[in-house]
């Protein structure tokens, strides 16, 4: 299986660093989650064909769609007002495969780290989701403005990155 990361926002947050708080900016988390899922993927013999952070959304889904990819993962942390938390996986309505996926990775994370589980979110105008050609997820880590999940997405990265990445080899021995 080939697999295309996409670590959200702009690459060093110029012009976008998505979401930030409690000291943390979502395209440094992102970023580093991102790295560290390529390097269990690589590990576990599942074959990373891109792990591309760009604010052109249509760049990455071009780039994407080209490289043969088998599913794509967007890599995010979501943010509200403070008082949310927990794990969230939005995928393209009616994707079975993109469901499935999903339900892998949300199922890891909030085995693995303990966040509340928000669950799968159906999102037809992302346009990661609607304009890939393969199965595409937008995981939501955790909330990065809210003290008790920054401090998971601060302190655990690994531990997210290996969920990921476990996430990603359950769906590969369903199919």
């Amino acid at each position: 299986m080939k697999v295309f990361l996409n670590p959200g926002h702009a690459p060093n947050g110029i012009p976008d660093p998505g979401a930030c708080g409690c000291g943390l900016r979502e395209c440094d988390v992102a970023k580093s989650v991102a790295d560290l899922v390529e390097h269990y993927l690589t590990a576990a013999g599942v074959e990373v064909v891109g792990n591309m952070q760009d604010d052109d959304l249509y760049t990455i889904t071009s780039v994407a769609n080209a490289s043969g990819a088998d599913i794509f993962v967007s890599i995010h942390c979501n943010a509200f007002n403070g008082n949310a938390k927990g794990t969230e996986v939005l995928v393209y309505p009616g994707s079975d495969a993109g469901r499935k996926l999903g339900d892998c990775i949300q199922r890891q994370i909030v085995d693995s780290l303990g966040t509340v589980d928000r669950g799968l979110k159906a999102r037809k105008d992302l346009w990661v989701l609607k304009s890939t050609d393969m199965p595409a997820v937008l995981v939501e880590l955790a909330f990065i403005d809210n003290a008790g999940d920054a401090a998971l997405l601060r302190e655990r990265q690994d531990e997210f990155a290996r969920a990921v990445a476990r996430g990603i080899t359950d769906y590969e021995q369903m199919i």
